[in-house]
C-alpha cells in the first residue's frame, strides 16, 4: 500500500543519512523509491482505458538543524551532512490520489546526544505519540494543539508556529480541516470534532528556539499548481514549464528537480509565480544555532479506533538520545500510557445483543 511504500522510502533515506552524504543524492534516492515502488502497482487500465494515477505526492526533502522543512535542492545548491546534524526527512506518495505522508528525524553519526537536540527530538516524538491518542472520533482539534503546548513545555521547547496538520482527501494534500501546531493572535483555526473514516496527516514540529520560522535565503524548490488559477504565460519556456506541471503534477506538490529541463524550471517558475499559478512551499528557518525536530505520520479514523499507517519507530534514536527533560505532567503521563492500537472489529452482533445494547 501507499503507507508501506512511504515507510520503505523513509527508512532507506534515514539509513543513508551518514556523514558527508549529499542532500540532493538523498532526495533523489527517496523520490526514486517512491516512483519505482508505486510503479509496480495497479498497472492495469480501468474500464475507460485510463491508467490509475500514482507516484510522488510530496517530493523528498531533507532539512537540517535550524531549517524547518521543504529543503529539496537543485543540483549545485546542495549541502553535505555533518556529524551531529539533526536531519528531518519528509516525503509522500499516492495511489489513485490516496495519499500517505511521513517524516522522521535522525541525528547524523552515532554519537550519544545529551544536549538540547535530545530534548527537542523527544519533545516532537512525545507530542506525536500524544496526538495519535487524541485524534479519535469525537475529540476536537484544539485538544491536540493544547497537548503540543504541554509537551513542549515539559521539554523546554516550543511548537513551531505556522505548522498545520491537514485532513487528506483524494488528490488533496491540504484539506480544509486542520490542527494548528501553535495558536497565535494572527493564526487560529476553527474548532471541529474528528469524524469516522476521515484521514489526517499529523505533522509535529518542535524547536529549541522561539518556534517562529522566517524565510531562508535559499531557493524554494517545492511548489504545487494553484487549482483554479488560469493565465496565458508570455515566454515559451514558462509555457513549457506550466504545461509540464499540468500534465505531470496537476494536483500534488513537486520539486523543480522533477522538471526535465532545469533551465525551463528556473525561468518558468518565476513567471508562473508572478501570475499566481503556483503555491509555494518555502524553506523556513529558525535562528542560527537552534534545532528543529519533526515527526509526521498518516492516520485513518476507523470504527475500532485510529490507525497509524505511516511513520517509523523511534528505533536507534532511543539509544542515541539522552534528554535532560521528561514528562512530569500526570495527565500527559496517563494519556501516553494508553494503547494506541485500534481494536480489532468484533463479530457482528446478533439481534438480541443489539436489543440489549439499546436498552442499556
Amino acid at each position: 500500500s501507499a503507507g508501506d511504500i512511504v515507510n520503505k522510502a523513509l527508512q532507506k533515506v534515514a539509513e543513508a543519512c551518514v556523514v558527508d552524504a549529499d542532500i540532493v543524492t538523498l532526495c533523489e534516492l527517496g523520490d526514486k523509491i517512491l516512483e519505482e515502488e508505486t510503479g509496480k502497482l495497479y498497472n492495469k487500465k480501468d474500464k475507460d482505458g485510463k491508467k490509475i494515477e500514482k507516484g510522488i505526492a510530496f517530493p523528498t526533502c531533507v532539512s537540517v538543524n535550524e531549517l524547518v522543512g521543504h529543503f529539496s535542492p537543485m543540483k549545485g545548491e546542495s549541502r553535505q551532512l555533518k556529524a551531529g546534524d539533526v536531519a528531518k526527512i519528509d516525503l509522500a506518495c499516492h495511489l489513485d490520489g490516496f495519499i500517505a505522508q511521513a517524516a522522521h528525524t535522525v541525528v547524523v553519526g552515532g554519537d550519544k546526544v545529551e544536549d538540547k537536540r535530545a530534548n527537542v527530538i523527544m519533545a516532537a516524538w512525545t507530542a506525536a505519540e500524544a496526538a495519535l491518542r487524541l485524534v479519535q472520533v469525537g475529540n476536537t482539534n484544539t485538544k491536540v494543539t493544547e497537548a503540543f503546548a504541554k509537551v513542549a513545555e515539559e521539554f523546554e521547547c516550543k511548537p513551531m508556529q505556522g505548522v498545520l496538520s491537514h485532513q487528506l482527501k483524494k488528490f488533496v494534500i491540504d484539506g480544509n480541516r486542520t490542527i494548528i501546531s501553535a495558536e497565535t493572535t494572527e493564526e487560529k483555526v476553527d474548532e471541529f470534532e474528528f469524524e469516522l473514516n476521515e484521514v489526517y496527516c499529523l505533522d509535529v514540529v518542535m524547536s529549541t528556539g522561539e518556534g517562529k520560522g522566517r524565510e531562508a535565503e535559499i531557493r524554494h524548490t517545492v511548489y504545487k499548481r494553484a487549482p483554479d488559477a488560469m493565465y496565458s504565460l508570455k515566454t515559451q519556456k514558462a509555457r513549457q514549464f506550466i504545461s509540464e506541471v499540468g500534465k505531470r503534477f496537476p494536483a500534488l506538490p513537486f520539486s523543480l528537480r522533477h522538471i526535465e529541463d532545469e533551465q525551463v524550471a528556473r525561468v518558468g517558475v518565476s513567471e508562473a509565480k508572478r501570475h499566481e499559478l503556483l503555491e509555494e512551499y518555502p524553506v523556513l528557518k529558525e535562528k542560527d544555532g537552534e534545532v528543529v525536530a519533526q515527526f509526521k505520520f498518516t492516520v485513518l479514523l476507523l470504527p475500532g479506533g485510529t490507525k497509524k499507517i505511516t511513520g517509523l519507530a523511534l528505533g536507534d534514536l532511543e539509544k542515541q538520545l539522552a534528554p535532560s527533560c521528561s514528562v512530569k505532567d500526570e495527565e500527559l503521563k496517563k494519556l501516553l500510557a494508553t494503547s494506541a492500537n485500534p481494536k480489532k472489529s468484533k463479530k457482528k452482533k446478533s439481534k438480541d445483543d443489539k436489543k440489549d445494547d439499546e436498552e442499556k
